[in-house]
């Protein structure tokens, strides 16, 4: 192994989807995790395959689509949960099983119920189960940081023994500070020399996730646990992105450690992200917030122009960021577009492309100029989610500013022309009420948002919704147009595509 090499291990898929509302469907997972894979990730936690059958499901496609990272599934000590894992993930070229059992005083009184050397034996079992299934075993203690130290080297030491090749130190509630996780992790190292790679998984809890993972990666882990854009479970995971350009941009302090994640396409996998789970870095969020490369200040803004090192540590080149997005309209041709694809990081069949140019064509008579945002948009809107069982067709709405609202909708449903209208509590109520009596099926509005792509007065909107059908729980839906009401209608008719998907 390569002391230098930081191994990168993406858990967007797993953990990421933890975040409350960023639930994804076996489409968008398989997508998400090639773009993974291209953005040079070294082991991807694509789920948890004892979860549900959804979860085993995408973990299984995942495995047999991707040929260079390694496929993860977690599996608590669990013999059922193990032997999904294994199934899960027979299928890929390399694969890996992480179990998992909690390690603190009170995960083991209050959670578990169960004595400290029946934890270890049950840890034990469980890595030696999952390595007769699979060649490469993770072991993680849960709650690691808040765990008795010597308590926490007996149950690693153990699970080193008994086959694991990778052990990690989560700190599962964001509890520790740098100093704390440094002094942890280096005697976990100390302690496990060469035996096994030492990982660390933080979380944000007190907004301290990504410096405590560098923190541990200079006390000698060489395998660190994010997401992009940082989401996850409460206040979230470890930003991949931050981690990656601070080892890049602070060499004086991490030279020779490496990692090989491309960094062109960071920004494209922070978009797909958002776009997928409808959550959106915050503007000032480090390295791809919206934010993170303006200058306001006129002194900012002339230092920058004499020489951008003035107030910029890194460039916007370097994350795959185009400052330079402004480029098409409605008289550019197929190469130009298909060169544009190229250049945002999308690799699309000649089918795929005409469907897209086509979309792109669309989109350029009805608003003056198409940037990168809008093109990126377009695509994963087309080629990401579930099957489109339903499609709009024509929307004709009106409203007046007592609230009073008609609406009338045409659908196609599989080979079928289905046409209805409504009455609503303003226009966007009457279109879903529409949409429920053609589908028959009604659906409950959790939430509603709706931002503009790019820029300009005749800028594309993008509608979120979050919508629960039957009482199963909110299922996300995204529609894009340049009519908000439109999109609102190809949102709302999108979480039921992915509510009939998950159905069949």
């Amino acid at each position: 192994m390569d002391k230098n090499k930081i191994i990168i291990f993406d858990t967007t898929l797993r953990d990421g989807e933890q975040s409350p509302g960023a639930s994804m469907n076996t489409d968008e997972k398989i997508h998400l995790a090639l773009q993974l894979e291209k953005l040079g990730v070294d082991v991807i936690e694509a789920g948890f395959a004892a979860a549900s059958p959804g979860d085993f499901d995408a973990i299984e496609k995942i495995a047999g689509a991707v040929s260079k990272a390694r496929v993860c599934s977690l599996a608590r000590a669990l013999e059922k949960d193990i032997k999904a894992a294994g199934e899960a993930i027979k299928g890929a070229k390399l694969g890996r099983i992480h179990t998992f059992i909690a390690t603190s005083p009170i995960h083991m009184e209050f959670k578990l119920k169960m004595q400290p050397q029946e934890v270890i034996k049950r840890a034990v079992e469980s890595v030696q189960y999952a390595r007769s299934l699979c060649d490469d075993v993770e072991f993680s203690c849960e709650d690691a940081c808040r765990s008795d130290i010597s308590f926490l080297k007996e149950i690693c030491d153990a699970a080193i023994n008994a086959g694991a090749s990778t052990i990690n130190i989560p700190d599962t509630v964001g509890y520790l500070y740098p100093d704390e996780i440094t002094a942890r992790i280096g005697e976990i190292v100390k302690l496990i020399g060469e035996r096994a790679v030492v990982s660390v998984h933080n979380h944000n809890d007190l907004g301290m996730a990504t410096v405590n993972s560098l923190a541990a990666i200079l006390a000698g882990a060489r395998q660190v646990e994010c997401t992009i854009n940082g989401i996850g479970e409460r206040a979230g995971n470890a930003a991949l992105e931050e981690i990656v350009m601070a080892i890049k941009t602070r060499r004086d302090k991490f030279a020779p450690l490496y990692t090989d994640i491309n960094l062109k396409e960071i920004y494209p996998s922070s978009r797909l992200v958002a776009s997928i789970t409808g959550i959106e870095p915050q503007p000032n969020k480090a390295i791809v917030g919206k934010n993170a490369f303006a200058h306001e200040s006129g002194i900012h803004q002339d230092g920058v122009l004499k020489h951008k090192e003035t107030y910029e540590i890194m460039h916007a080149e370097d994350i795959g960021l185009d400052k330079n997005s402004l480029v098409l309209g409605k008289h550019s041709g197929r190469h130009a577009f298909k060169d544009k694809l190229v250049s945002l990081g999308y690799e699309l069949s000649n089918e795929q492309i005409e469907i897209a140019f086509n979309k792109f064509k669309a989109l350029a008579d009805s608003k003056k100029d198409v940037f990168d945002e809008d093109i990126r948009e377009l695509v994963n809107d087309e080629f990401v989610g579930a099957e489109k069982t339903y499609e709009v067709l024509v929307l004709s709405s009106n409203s007046c500013n007592k609230g009073h609202a008609s609406t009338a909708l045409t659908l196609r449903y599989k080979d079928e022309i289905l046409s209805d209208s409504a009455l609503g509590n303003g226009g966007v109520d009457a279109i879903f009420k529409a949409i429920d009596r053609i589908s028959g099926i009604s659906g409950s509005l959790k939430e509603y948002q709706v931002k503009a792509v790019s820029q300009g007065k005749d800028a594309l909107a993008k509608v979120t919704v979050k919508v629960e059908f039957a009482g199963e729980g909110a299922i996300i839906g995204r529609g894009l147009d340049v009519d908000t009401m439109l999109a609102s209608a190809k949102a709302y008719v999108a979480a039921l595509n992915t509510y009939l998907d998950a159905k069949r």
